[in-house]
C-alpha cells in the first residue's frame, strides 16, 4: 500500500501541509525540519502521486574516496541526494578510489550509458579526461560541472571549489606572521600531478617570495598522500641539518606529522600549516601539534554541484558566473 503524505505528518510530528511543502520544496520552512521529513519519507519509501514525470539523473564523479578529506564533501552530496528525491531527480555517484584518467574515464562512460542528464565531477587533468568532457558537453549537450579540482580547456559550465592558489598565498601569510618572516620551510605534496596541490604550492612560494625575502624554501617533496612517506621525509629533513622552520602539508597523509615528531622528540617542533577539517586535523589542533588548518568548505562543493545542476535541469538557470569559491576558512584550537 502507498505511504501517504498524513501518514508521512504523523511518524514527523508535522502537519501534512508542512510535509507538502518539504516534498515539493515550496513555501518557507526550516531547513532542519525539511531534511527531516524528506529523510522520513525516504525510509517509509514515499513514491510522489505523478508516476508519468520523467526522471532525471544527475551523475557524480569523485575521487580518493577512502581519504578522510571526502567526509564533508560526501555529506554535502548526500543531503543534496535526500532532497532531490522528490523532486523526481536520481542522483548517481560513482566513488573514484585514486587520481587516475583510466578509472575515471570508466567512470564517465559507465554514467553515460545510465543515461545521465547532468555530470558533476572532481576531474582528473589528463587530456583523455578534456576531451571526454568536450565530447559529452557539446555532443551529448550534457551539462557538467566541477567541484573541487576543476580542468581547464573543456565546455564545464562552472567550477565550485575554493580558489586553490589564494589559499596558497593565505599559508604563507600565515608561514610569515608564525616565522616572523624567516627561516626555512619544508613544504610536502601529494602527487606532482595534482593541480590542486600544485596551485596551492605554486601560490605559497609565490607569496613567500613576494612578501618574505627572509623565509627560504627548502625543499617542495611529494609523499604520495602517505603517511608514512610523509614521516621519512620530516624525519631525513630534519636530522639532515637543514634547521627547518616551518612545515606547509597541502596533501593527504597528514598523520605522518605527529608520527615524525614523536620519533624526533624534538624540543620545540616547526611551525605547521595543513589543509582540510578531518577527525584527525581537529584533535592534532587542540592537541597543538599543528598551528592553522585551512579548511575549504566540502559540504558545500559536493552540495552546490548537485543542487546547481539541479536547477539547470529543473527551472533551466544556468550559472551566471564562471566560478564559484567556497571560503578559505582558517582554523586553530580556538575555532574548531
Amino acid at each position: 500500500m502507498a505511504v501517504t503524505t498524513q501518514e508521512i505528518a504523523d511518524r514527523a510530528g508535522v502537519s501534512r501541509g508542512t510535509v507538502d511543502r518539504a516534498l515539493n520544496h515550496r513555501g518557507r520552512i526550516n531547513p532542519e525540519v525539511a531534511e527531516r521529513i524528506l529523510d522520513i519519507a525516504n525510509e517509509m519509501g514515499y513514491v510522489p502521486r505523478n508516476k508519468n514525470v520523467k526522471r532525471l539523473r544527475i551523475g557524480v564523479i569523485t575521487q580518493l574516496a577512502k581519504y578522510s578529506f571526502m567526509d564533508e564533501i560526501n555529506r554535502g552530496i548526500k543531503a543534496a541526494k535526500r532532497e532531490l528525491r522528490s523532486r523526481h531527480v536520481e542522483v548517481i555517484v560513482a566513488e573514484g578510489l585514486s587520481v587516475n584518467e583510466d578509472e575515471q574515464l570508466k567512470a564517465i562512460d559507465k554514467l553515460v550509458r545510465q543515461d545521465i542528464d547532468a555530470l558533476a565531477i572532481m576531474p582528473v587533468d589528463d587530456e583523455k579526461i578534456r576531451t571526454r568532457l568536450n565530447h559529452i558537453s557539446e555532443e551529448k549537450k550534457i551539462p557538467v560541472i566541477t567541484f573541487n579540482t576543476d580542468i581547464f580547456g573543456t565546455g564545464r559550465m562552472l567550477f565550485v571549489g575554493m580558489d586553490n592558489t589564494k589559499s596558497g598565498k593565505t599559508a604563507a601569510g600565515l608561514m610569515g606572521m608564525l616565522t616572523r618572516g624567516t627561516g626555512r620551510i619544508l613544504v610536502i605534496t601529494g602527487f606532482f600531478g595534482s593541480r590542486i596541490n600544485n596551485m596551492r604550492v605554486e601560490g605559497f612560494v609565490e607569496e613567500i617570495k613576494s612578501s618574505f625575502p627572509g623565509m627560504e624554501i627548502a625543499g617542495v617533496q611529494s609523499c604520495f598522500d602517505d603517511a608514512e612517506e610523509l614521516k621519512k621525509i620530516i624525519v631525513n629533513a630534519m636530522l639532515g641539518g637543514q634547521n627547518i622552520t616551518g612545515i606547509l602539508v597541502v596533501s593527504a597523509g597528514q598523520s605522518g606529522l605527529v608520527e615524525a615528531f614523536e620519533e624526533l622528540q624534538l624540543e620545540k617542533r616547526p611551525y605547521v600549516i595543513t589543509y582540510d577539517l578531518t577527525p584527525w586535523s581537529k584533535q592534532a589542533l587542540k592537541n597543538d601539534q599543528i598551528d592553522f588548518l585551512i579548511d575549504q568548505e566540502g559540504f558545500r562543493q559536493g552540495y552546490r554541484a548537485v543542487t546547481v545542476l539541479s536547477n539547470i535541469l529543473l527551472n533551466k538557470q544556468t550559472p551566471s558566473e564562471e566560478y564559484e569559491y567556497t571560503d578559505i576558512n582558517i582554523k586553530t584550537k580556538y575555532n574548531i
